[in-house]
């Protein structure tokens, strides 16, 4: 069975696009525009919108009105430029190599290893998607540092993800192999009109040999809903 996201055909040619446009306008932020840049912004994007998988070209047909949707092509435009902006300013030290040479080995070295850490932030009221919420994942009184810069914290939902949020944290050294630690970690998380609201949840880990650096999509955390409420408006007649 031949199963496709079709979201990465459409991304790809967001990205490319935008590419092409930025560089005929002399944008001086843009600093390379290689292809392996070109694909980190891909990949930028493709983290932070929900696929959309077919099986046929029936499949295809069927998912072209979704496509369509001005505002997921919004979405996706502006991810894929807020995408850019980070890889132009922080580029690998082998973007300009063959592609095939650029696939980063785990580093031998005792980790503590995180998996990708997900979630939805919905109304309190109708149980929709908050769009705008801005959710900082934090670690003994810190942000949390990401695993790079394509991943960014405080994350701030928007329509294409429908309310979801994606966090990975960065390995963080063990004095060796074997070690069992709990980590407690704490989300700020807050929006327009609804109260500020706070959630904690542990992740225990057992350190491994190396500190990965390659995405595992079978190594993930998914956490509950969180639900915010918005906030009561004192009426000035009263």
């Amino acid at each position: 069975m031949n199963v496709h996201n079709i979201m990465e055909d459409v991304v790809k040619k967001s990205v490319d696009d935008l590419y092409e446009q930025v560089k005929k306008d002399g944008c001086k932020w843009l600093s390379c525009d290689c292809m392996n840049c070109r694909l980190d912004t891909v990949c930028y994007v493709l983290n932070r919108i929900s696929p959309k998988y077919v099986v046929s070209g029936r499949g295809v047909t069927h998912s072209a009105s979704d496509i369509k949707n001005l505002q997921l092509k919004a979405d996706i435009n502006q991810l894929a430029l807020e995408g850019m902006r980070t890889v132009s300013a922080t580029k690998r030290p082998f973007h300009l190599n063959d592609s095939n040479e650029c696939n980063p080995q785990p580093v031998m070295t005792p980790s503590f290893n995180f998996s990708t850490i997900s979630g939805t932030i919905l109304d309190g009221s109708t149980f929709e998607p908050i769009i705008g919420a801005n959710i900082t994942l934090m670690y003994e009184g810190k942000a949390v540092e990401m695993v790079d810069k394509t991943w960014i914290n405080p994350y701030i939902t928007c329509q294409s993800t429908k309310g979801v949020y994606n966090f990975w944290v960065k390995s963080m050294p063990a004095e060796k192999e074997g070690i069992s630690k709990n980590f407690h970690f704490s989300m700020l998380i807050k929006a327009d009109g609804y109260n500020d609201f706070t959630y904690h949840f542990d992740v225990p880990l057992v350190s491994q040999a190396f500190c990965l650096n390659q995405l595992d999509a079978t190594f993930s955390l998914k956490l509950k809903d969180i639900i915010l409420f918005k906030k009561e408006i004192d009426n000035p007649m009263e």
